[in-house]
């Protein structure tokens, strides 16, 4: 068996909100100037989608990436869902069952899977200590109220920095290792 990372990866605001409270993310576009930060290519952020072999979301971020430009390619995506949904994209396969089950088919086929929403299936991947990475990404905004990224999780969880990185429009993205 190969082994497999999965990564929790989120953009908040400041205060820690992943949408308003009606579900709009239209804060998501800075026009903030760090003059220290980094600037990404397209070459830059080709490079680093390359490297995830597998995308995993909840039914909710699924409909939500359906109506924006989806980003995602044709990279595998799993969408937990107890819902039945209309296949939209070719690359995306539904899931019913138990997390763990789904960690353990993942592990057989993929090295870097990238959780990206929502709040609850990331709070059930922490809870059962199936995520090895938090990736969050904060937008320089308050927004003052709407749906937490990380609310109530219940139990307390170690982690590590392993990187920092500014961005030109404000954006601070923190890379932490989950201590398991």
């Amino acid at each position: 068996m190969m082994s497999s990372r999965f990564t929790i990866h989120m953009v908040a605001s400041l205060d820690g909100f992943i949408a308003k409270k009606g579900g709009s993310i239209d804060w998501l576009q800075s026009n903030d100037s760090f003059e220290n930060g980094l600037v990404l290519t397209e070459q830059d952020i080709e490079t680093f989608l390359g490297n995830i072999d597998c995308y995993i979301m909840g039914s909710k971020t699924y409909e939500h990436a359906l109506k924006l430009d989806w980003p995602y390619g044709d990279k595998p995506i799993i969408v937990v869902t107890s819902r039945k949904l209309k296949k939209e994209k070719g690359s995306v396969d539904f899931y019913y069952g138990s997390l763990e089950q789904l960690v353990g088919n993942l592990k057989q086929h993929y090295q870097n899977i990238w959780i990206v929403g929502g709040a609850m299936l990331t709070k059930a991947f922490l809870r059962l200590k199936l995520a090895d990475d938090i990736v969050i990404s904060f937008m320089p905004i308050l927004l003052g109220d709407g749906l937490h990224f990380f609310d109530y999780v219940g139990q307390e969880q170690p982690l590590h920095l392993k990187d920092i990185k500014a961005y030109k429009d404000g954006m601070v993205e923190l890379w932490y290792e989950i201590r398991k």
